[in-house]
């Protein structure tokens, strides 16, 4: 068995250290390029009581909190969860048949502001193509403020193991009914599945 002497120890941990050392002082990795990049149109049409169930893509699951309605704002409904099974397209038109999308986007979103608009999302982008098959999972904060980045957490299929970032954009509100984002996908990791 092998004996490591006192010098062989402290000239290893003195280049472990100058390691994490030169880690440090070099602060935040840059990934160059991205290795994918995408733009999709997210299309949510809230189910309101008032519109059609067939034409809604999104509904809040939850009731209006005593918590909601005394301590936020009138309208901002603190706490409120919604689950979404939204389409997304490559241009900026609503498809004529919701359900039958190519590109889906499927998960939560819940408002944590008592003083204004803000979200917190986790969903997955769902590619069911012959061109694209896999999942990209992405969550992050959703503030009210015209341009937001969320992280893109994972992916499957195509886009397995992916990382990167979304910037989402609000391109069209229609009340508290309708809404398109736009989503620049730039993924910084990449694999061949």
């Amino acid at each position: 068995m092998a004996t490591w002497s006192k010098a062989s120890l402290t000239g290893a941990a003195v280049f472990l250290l100058s390691l994490s050392a030169a880690s440090v002082a070099h602060g935040r990795r840059s990934y160059g390029e991205p290795c994918k990049k995408m733009k999709l149109y997210f299309h949510d049409i809230i189910y309101d009581y008032s519109n059609s169930t067939s034409n809604s893509t999104s509904a809040a699951v939850t009731k209006p909190t005593a918590l909601s309605t005394t301590v936020s704002k009138s309208g901002y409904f603190f706490g409120r969860v919604v689950v979404f099974n939204d389409p997304m397209t490559e241009g900026k038109a609503l498809p004529p048949e919701l359900e039958e999308t190519a590109v889906r986007a499927q998960g939560l979103y819940f408002l944590d502001r008592k003083d204004d608009f803000g979200a917190w999302m986790a969903f997955s982008i769902v590619f069911n193509s012959t061109a694209q098959q896999g999942t990209l999972s992405l969550m992050g904060a959703d503030p009210n403020v015209e341009t937001k980045d969320i992280s893109v957490v994972g992916g499957t299929g195509d886009f397995f193991m992916a990382r990167g970032v979304a910037t989402l954009r609000g391109d069209a509100v229609e009340g508290l009914k309708y809404f398109r984002l736009q989503m620049d996908i730039s993924l910084y990791e990449c694999y061949d599945a």
